[in-house]
């Protein structure tokens, strides 16, 4: 998988200085901003929507990261932790937690992650000072691109983009879900990462899920590239793993019980996997003589001849299911690991279908109608 370059600055005015400098010029042309915002608001725009305040839910911190989790910080070092510059992490441990040592720059992950659970508790500093973006701000960055904001939110107004929860510049939160500064706040995101063609062309954008104190405030939400001030980032082509990354704006915002895990992609079945069942031709008049109530004294099935196969009626579905032949008396569901096998008596007529679904025992159903 390639591997996203953490791109680290200063402290910017805006709040994403991590990628704010990236593909800056082609040769001795700079680059003109052209990614329109996914809603059509303009990026950082006042009048758009605040969100509204919603009271936290009453979220657990501090608990215990689960058995397979990669804990990027235990309470007592940075040792997970590197400069922007790839040198030891200069911000503060103290009391099982770290803080920001502003000016000291941002600090990334020593690995590099592409689809992670993340689980971070942070606190913006009390008493509170400053206004808008200049109160408690820090960031969040997945791969190192994709930015949730870290704000002092909490009865302070900014713009929607760029409030606490907000994916920066891009999706504002939800909900304002933030609590009194001071106090800890938990962030829980599920990250799907971008991925890409062979050539490098974007296939799918990066998803992000988050929750802020146990509200939903982002609804797997797909980043037109990455976050930056004042414009997106195009995707880097082919890059879907890179480090977690937290953002030095000058605030001791603190930080403590960071922990995420590493998330298996699915797999889609190869062809010799799906066993996709070989269709056998059955004639019309041996499918009808199938036809009938199938049941015992619990459960029931209804079968009826459609075209060249037989439609299966459980009770507890309003729609029937189509079941194929792969052999004159046994029948499957295309798509489900299931099936119906019929046995018939000494003059032909069906007398039980033998009805199975997953690893279920295949249940004997008497024919007790037509």
């Amino acid at each position: 998988m390639a591997v996203r370059s953490s791109r680290l600055g200063a402290a910017a005015l805006g709040g994403a200085a991590i990628v704010a400098t990236a593909l800056a010029t082609a040769g001795d042309r700079p680059r003109i901003a052209s990614i329109p915002t996914p809603s059509g608001w303009r990026e950082h725009d006042m009048a758009r929507p605040r969100p509204a305040a919603v009271e936290p839910a009453d979220w657990t911190v501090a608990a215990r990261p689960p058995a397979d989790a990669v804990v990027l910080f235990d309470g007592r070092d940075l040792a997970a932790w590197e400069s922007s510059s790839g040198g030891p992490a200069e911000w503060s441990v103290a009391d099982g937690a770290f803080a920001v040592a502003p000016g000291k720059g941002a600090i990334r992950t020593k690995r590099s992650f592409g689809d992670v659970q993340l689980h971070l508790e942070w606190a913006s500093p009390d008493p509170p000072r400053g206004q808008s973006q200049g109160r408690g701000n820090s960031g969040l960055f997945l791969m190192g691109a994709f930015e949730l904001q870290v704000l002092d939110s909490y009865k302070a107004d900014t713009y929607a983009d760029g409030a606490a929860g907000a994916i920066y510049g891009q999706y504002p939160p939800l909900y304002n879900a933030t609590k009194p500064p001071g106090q800890w706040q938990t962030y829980d995101v599920a990250f799907r990462a971008p991925r890409f063609s062979p050539s490098g062309a974007l296939r799918e954008p990066a998803r992000i899920t988050a929750f802020l104190n146990g509200v939903l405030v982002q609804n797997g939400e797909t980043p037109v590239g990455g976050t930056s001030w004042l414009e997106a980032v195009p995707y880097e082509p082919g890059a879907s793993t890179g480090p977690i990354v937290l953002q030095d704006h000058g605030h001791p915002v603190k930080f403590r019980n960071v922990w995420l895990r590493e998330l298996p992609e699915r797999v889609p079945a190869t062809e010799a996997e799906r066993h996709a069942p070989k269709i056998v031709a059955v004639p019309t008049a041996e499918l009808d003589a199938l036809a009938g109530v199938y049941g015992d004294g619990g459960f029931r099935i209804e079968i009826r001849r459609q075209d060249d196969a037989l439609l299966l009626k459980l009770p507890f579905r309003e729609t029937p299911l189509r079941i194929v032949p792969i052999a004159p008396l046994h029948f499957v569901l295309p798509y489900t690991d299931g099936d119906v096998v019929f046995e018939q008596g000494a003059d032909g007529e069906p007398t039980v279908a033998r009805f199975r679904i997953a690893d279920g025992v295949p249940r004997p159903l008497p024919r007790v109608g037509k």
